[in-house]
This record gives C-alpha cells, sequence and structure tokens, in this order.
C-alpha cells in the first residue's frame, strides 16, 4: 500500500496536472511547521517560472483544487507560496486501519531483489574489539531493513584468515612448540582433532610474533616462509590453520551472538585465494594491469577527480597480493556465486579511498557483473577524550568486554528503578541482556551514521530521553496496559482505528510516519530515521496515556478504541525496534 504522503503526493500531483503543470511538483511532505498544517507542498515555489506567475498566485490556484477533496480539513498557502495541508479525522483513521493490516504496516519494497552484505570484519587469532562494533550494528541493522522491505539479503562476515598473520601464527607457535606434528615436514596426516592452542593462546603469541617479526630478520623470513608454504598447501600448515579458525570462529559466535546478530557466510580471505591468480592474468591481459618499479598495478584516477585517487597495487614487487587484490577477487567470488544486485560493505569511513580503488577496478573489468557496489561507511565510538574508545589502562577494549559491561550496568540499572523486583534471579539477569544490549545499540544506530560519538554509559541506560531502555520501558508498558484488559475480559476490537481528540490525531499521524521512515532509512542507508521515528512514536504515546484514561475509560466503545490504539502502537514499535535489532522483554 502507499504511504500517507505518497497518496497525497498522488492527489497534489494531479493538481498539479490539471494547471498543466508537471505532476512531480506536488511531492507533499510532513509539515516542518505543524501549527500551520500537518502537510506541506512546496511545488509552487519551482512551478513560478513556467507558469509565468509568482509561486503564492500558483500555491492559490492549487489549494482551490484541492480544497475540493474532502481528504482535507483544511488547505492553505502560507509565505511565498507554501501549501500547507491537513486531513481529516475520518480519512486518517481509514488510513490507520490499512496500515496496521498490512503485513510490513505500510512498508514499501526495495527496488533491489537481492543484496549481500559484508559487515563485521574479525581477524583470526585476534579477540573482537570495540572497533568491530558499528560495523556488526549497522550492518545487521541494514540487512533487517532490506529483508524487511522485501529482498533477499546475504550476510558475509568476511574474516580476515589468510596472509602473513597466519604464517606469522604458525612460525611462533614452531618456537614455542616444535614437537608438535604439524612441524613435520615428512608427515601428510591424520592429525590431532583437538586444536593446540586456545583463543588466549592466540591472543598471546599473536603480539608476540608481531614484535619478533619486528626486532629480528630471522623470525620474519621464518614467517614469510611458513605463509608462502601455508598458501601452497603444506598438509600440517592447513590443519594448524584449520584450528586456528575454529578457536577463533568460537569466540567470535559467541560475541555475535551476545549482540543478536548471525550471518549466512562465514567466508574469509582465503576462500577466494584460487581465483587470484586468472583474475590479475586477466586484467594484465585487458591492458588494464602494468608493471611500475617490479609491482603491478592499476590506474583509477579520472579526470573529474576533485582529490588524488592514487593506483590500486594488484601485486606487491615481491609477488605478494594485496588487501585490494584479495577484495577484487571476493567481488568476482560474489558475483559467481550469487549474483546479486548490489553488494554493500559496511566498513569504517577511513576506509572510503581503499574501497573506491576496488570498486573502480571492479568496474573496469567488468567483475561486478552489473552489481552496484557500496561502501557504508560510519563515524567511531570515542571515550571522554574524543579519541577512539579505550580501557582505562589504555588498552584497546574486547567485545565480549564491553557487553558484559553493558549487561552489569542494566541490571545496576533496574535495581535502582525497582524494576523488574518480582522476577527470579535468572529472569532478571536475562531482562538485563535485552536492556544494556538494547542500550548499546540505540546509542550506535540513533547517531547519524557518518557522525562519531562519545561512549556515555549512564546516558545510553537511562530509562528517561532518547534511550534504547526508555524505549523498551514504553513497549513493555503498553504490554502491560494490553494484558490487563486481558486479564479482566476488557474487549480489543479489530474493527478500523478511531481519531477522537488532539492527542489521538498526533499519535495517529505519528503512526502513520512508519512507511517514510523505513524508505528513508533504506534510501539514505541511515539507521538513525527509524530510530528517531519509534522515539517520536514513544512520545506521542506518553501524551496520549497522560491525557487520556484507557482502562479506566467507562464508555466501553472508547475505551475500545483507545486499547486498538495502544496495540497499533505495540506492534509498530516492536517492528521498529526489531529492525534495530532491539528485543522488548515482556515484562520489567
Amino acid at each position: 500500500m502507499d504511504s500517507l504522503t505518497a497518496q497525497l503526493s498522488g492527489l497534489a500531483g494531479a493538481a498539479f496536472e490539471a494547471l498543466d503543470l508537471p505532476a512531480d511538483l506536488g511531492q507533499v511532505m510532513r509539515s516542518d511547521r505543524p501549527d500551520l498544517g500537518q502537510f506541506q507542498c512546496n511545488g509552487a515555489m519551482g512551478a513560478a517560472r513556467r507558469a509565468k506567475s509568482s509561486p503564492r498566485a500558483v500555491a492559490e490556484k492549487i489549494v482551490k483544487v484541492l480544497a475540493r477533496n474532502q481528504v482535507f480539513s483544511d488547505v492553505s498557502v502560507a509565505g511565498p507560496g507554501f501549501i500547507n495541508l491537513s486531513v481529516t479525522d475520518e480519512f486518517l483513521s481509514r488510513h490507520l486501519t490499512a496500515l496496521h493490516a498490512d503485513e510490513r504496516l505500510g512498508a514499501g519494497r526495495t527496488g533491489l531483489k537481492k543484496v549481500l552484505l559484508d559487515y563485521g570484519g574479525p581477524n583470526i587469532a585476534k579477540p573482537m574489539h570495540v572497533g568491530h562494533l558499528r560495523s556488526t550494528i549497522i550492518g545487521n541493522c541494514l540487512a533487517r531493513l532490506f529483508r524487511y522491505a522485501g529482498a533477499t539479503t546475504m550476510s558475509d562476515v568476511h574474516m580476515g584468515d589468510w596472509g602473513k598473520p597466519m604464517g606469522m601464527l604458525v612460525s611462533a607457535l614452531e618456537v614455542e612448540q616444535p614437537g608438535l606434528p604439524y612441524f613435520d615436514a615428512a608427515r601428510s596426516g591424520p592429525y590431532p582433532e583437538t586444536p593446540p592452542v586456545t583463543l588466549e593462546d592466540l591472543e598471546r603469541l599473536y603480539p608476540l610474533a608481531a614484535a619478533a617479526c619486528q626486532a629480528e630478520p630471522s623470525r620474519d623470513e621464518a614467517a614469510r616462509r611458513a605463509t608462502v608454504e601455508l598458501q601452497s598447501g603444506r598438509p600440517g600448515y592447513r590443519a594448524l590453520w584449520r584450528h586456528f579458525l575454529s578457536v577463533s570462529r568460537a569466540a567470535m559466535e559467541r560475541e555475535f551472538g551476545a549482540l543478536g546478530v548471525t550471518f549466512d557466510l562465514w567466508k574469509g580471505e582465503s576462500d577466494v585465494d584460487g581465483l587470484i591468480p586468472g583474475m590479475i592474468a586477466a586484467l594484465k591481459t585487458e591492458g588494464l594491469a602494468y608493471e611500475d618499479q617490479g609491482a603491478l598495478i592499476v590506474d583509477v584516477a579520472r579526470a573529474e577527480d576533485t582529490h588524488e585517487i592514487p593506483p590500486l597495487i594488484l601485486q606487491k614487487s615481491d609477488g605478494g597480493a594485496t588487501y585490494a587484490t584479495t577484495d577484487l577477487a571476493t567481488i568476482l567470488d560474489r558475483v559467481q556465486t550469487y549474483d546479486p544486485d548490489a553488494i554493500l560493505y559496511v566498513v569504517d569511513e577511513r576506509q572510503h579511498t581503499h574501497f573506491e580503488q576496488v570498486f573502480r577496478v571492479a568496474m573496469q573489468a567488468g567483475l561486478n557483473g552489473g552489481a552496484a557496489l557500496e561502501h557504508i561507511g560510519f563515524g567511531t565510538m570515542n571515550g571522554p577524550d574524543g579519541k577512539p574508545f579505550k580501557t582505562r589502562a589504555g588498552g584497546v577494549m574486547k567485545l565480549h568486554d564491553l557487553i558484559t559491561l553493558m549487561r552489569e550496568k542494566a541490571l545496576e540499572r533496574l535495581e535502582q528503578a525497582g524494576l523488574a523486583t518480582d522476577r527470579t534471579p535468572d529472569e532478571r539477569t536475562f531482562i538485563a541482556a535485552q536492556i544494556g544490549i538494547g542500550a548499546l545499540k540505540f546509542a550506535d544506530l540513533s547517531t547519524p551514521r557518518l557522525s562519531d560519538y562519545i561512549f556515555d554509559i549512564d546516558r545510553f541506560m537511562r530509562f528517561e530521553g532518547k534511550t534504547g531502555p526508555y524505549l523498551q520501558y514504553a513497549a513493555v508498558r503498553i504490554k502491560s496496559i494490553l494484558r490487563k484488559a486481558a486479564e479482566d475480559d476488557v474487549d480489543v476490537p479489530e474493527a478500523a482505528l478511531t481519531i477522537t481528540s488532539d492527542v489521538e490525531r498526533a499519535l495517529g499521524l505519528a503512526l502513520s510516519a512508519f512507511p517514510d521512515a523505513i524508505k528513508g532509512a533504506l534510501d539514505r542507508r541511515a539507521p538513525h530515521i527509524v530510530c528517531e521515528h519509534v522515539y517520536g512514536l514513544a512520545q506521542a504515546f506518553s501524551r496520549f496515556y497522560a491525557a487520556h484514561h484507557i482502562l479506566s475509560e467507562k464508555n466501553t466503545a472508547v475505551r475500545g478504541a483507545r486499547l486498538a490504539l495502544c496495540r497499533a502502537v505495540l506492534n509498530q514499535m516492536v517492528a521498529a525496534l526489531g529492525l534495530l535489532g532491539i528485543d522488548v522483554p515482556e515484562r520489567m
């Protein structure tokens, strides 16, 4: 079904056409001056020259046409030619009834049929840290939004599991435990099924290996040789590498699981290693790749560029591949395997130049097969000093530690607020996890994607203001109202949603904005638009709740109508929060 603004745009467009003016001038939006009207149309400003008249004169003619339509309760002109529109309560009621009978609550469908999203990006043998948070949360939210809008989505964690870091780990472990069977060059298997290392071992080994390679040329050479042999298929090294993968993935699944995030694909850089030689050969044959000081590069600069875009290094002078090489091969693999309409990379904005280089080469060579390639950049989560968030000791905070901190703080806030006191300890812990993760996600997603924000756990965890806990509590309160109505055998009618007061009208208008919020979030890849919508809806409900009796209303018809509005608000809040990846507790 069409959104309310789309329906009104259709009516306004027809009015412009009646005056021999383009219908697209009739675009209607929600008013930024609600004291003048619920909606506005600024098309008369753009029509003046074509109509050889002043904008206000055009607007007055449009108003005369629109005023004949019984949809509107008021149509007027303000200023130099702004058209203000308000709809009747009856029309709004009919629209809301249809909206909430729709399985997607009126949200339209995206024009993309198949979308592949790349986010998360953890590295093997390294603990996930706060730097992985925004990619994971934003990427998962966009995947949910595209799926809600009818697209088939595929999410790929795209692990860093190849290259010299793996050779460094192999050679470092050989120094510590040379007797392990993986290091016997004459052996081809079988090898132990139990990993010889834990995640803690890998976390300890990697920085030691990196420091040793930097300080000792012999260790660096050993790591280089191990990398070559691993990638060439040495059985022992491959078996050891698979252990690194399994140990690391178990920890990744724990952190992603705590955030309510899953992936369709668990691929890494290693999955496309076999595609690289053929891809490089093709780029050379096509004349795109050429040698420069021993390296193989591809020019990507364009005459219209306003900033310098350096050439993409396809192969280093020592013959090694780069991240750009792997990313190009990954595009090729994704297009050949999944044939998506679009591939979205949810990665830190600081990597924008890298993706610009990769995308340009992919399009020059036709590796993308017609799929749109988008870098969905984002800002950083910072500490009070404005720098990337760290622990009190100055180190990078592990994601597991941050999640634990949020859960503990949520439990503390529940106790301070006197909430969930009638729940068992296990139930309180579960609710605290929902609130803690909800607070973290809402703080991140409510920030415009490209903006940085300050980590402030006390502000994130408040039960008032624009926070996740406030919205969760607002939804829980509505659940409580509807549960009490059911316990008292109070009927909640399935018939039309009705508008009988100013606050109900404001609540109805807030409900009607959901399709526009979903469209805006998808078009701009901007989850914060959904956050703004659900917060505005919660505020409108709070005013409605304060102004009207609901369960205590004596008139059964009025009580039923208000309960129906409560149910509509709850359904939409749960849907919107679900798109943000935020759970709503049953009780608090």
